[in-house]
């Protein structure tokens, strides 16, 4: 597994009967996560924490506040800012664990000799936007949502970023790539972060498992010839790293040559001093690079 270890800022303190007790800063949070199957003991941190979030039996749920001192605040990661604020599906705007692939494509981009393009889907509050460009790169950031691009432009400018080349794209992922490889318009390198489920243009519902392959299928056409990586997240227990790695190898691999890896990804867990999974990462690269 590949943990994120970077991070003074953010810490997992203990995980413990479906819920995890997390430092962000100076704000400590209790937040619901599946894979915690183990009921281990809990100190009086648990107890302390500014907020929890409580699941609902009807679905979704809700923060119950002690201490909250402010409704957001900010974090730093190396020499990048993020703007944190829990939100009502009990996310914070971050992923932490996702750093040890803003620290893989930095060092990718930083290597490649010339300025890399690289395109960015379901970007989120933009993590792996900000590392890509202060390494160096273009960058087209791609969500659906309005708002979580809005979020993203805000923590570019926390992080002094605003001036860098990034187009910010309001759009869905599919259709925007479809019109891109009619444009004729190619990236060096592809981060394709889909949530497990969403609903596509026409408010469709679909599932990831039913969906990845087709999507990047699709994205494998926007690369270049001289494309460096390919990165597929996925946060689906369902959907193993050795399942990604196989659907990156017959596309992408298939399309470009180059090598494909995959592996777990997580965060340690400061009480235990073992690693909390956190999702899984398939890689495709041109040039073979120890993870």
């Amino acid at each position: 597994m590949r943990a994120a270890t970077g991070w003074s800022a953010f810490e997992v303190l203990d995980a413990s009967a479906g819920e995890k007790l997390e430092r962000w800063g100076q704000v400590t949070l209790v937040r619901p996560d599946p894979q915690v199957i183990w009921n281990t003991p809990r100190d009086s941190a648990w107890e302390k924490a500014n907020a929890r979030y409580n699941r609902s039996s009807e679905g979704g749920g809700s923060w119950s506040v002690r201490s909250l001192p402010q409704s957001e605040w900010e974090i730093p990661y190396r020499e990048l800012r993020f703007r944190i604020r829990p939100t009502g599906f009990k996310h914070t705007g971050l992923f932490p664990e996702q750093a040890v692939n803003w620290d893989l494509m930095s060092g990718l981009i930083r290597a490649a000799g010339r300025q890399l393009n690289i395109l960015n889907l379901f970007a989120y509050t933009g993590g792996a936007t900000l590392a890509c460009a202060a390494a160096g790169a273009r960058v087209c950031h791609v969500d659906a949502s309005k708002g979580m691009v809005q979020w993203a432009r805000e923590n570019a400018a926390l992080s002094g970023l605003s001036e860098r080349p990034v187009r910010w794209i309001v759009d869905d992922c599919k259709k925007f790539v479809e019109r891109e490889i009619r444009r004729g318009v190619r990236y060096d390198g592809v981060v394709m972060d889909p949530p497990s489920y969403g609903r596509g243009p026409g408010g469709e519902v679909w599932k990831l498992e039913d969906s990845v392959y087709e999507l990047v299928r699709t994205c494998a056409q926007v690369l270049s010839e001289d494309a460096r990586f390919f990165l597929l997240n996925s946060y689906t227990t369902g959907l193993s790293p050795s399942v990604m790695q196989y659907i990156l190898s017959v596309t992408v691999g298939a399309m470009h040559g180059g090598t494909v890896t995959a592996d777990e990804i997580g965060l340690p867990v400061k009480k235990s001093g073992l690693v909390l999974p956190c999702g899984s990462t398939a890689v495709w690269m041109k040039n073979s690079v120890s993870l």
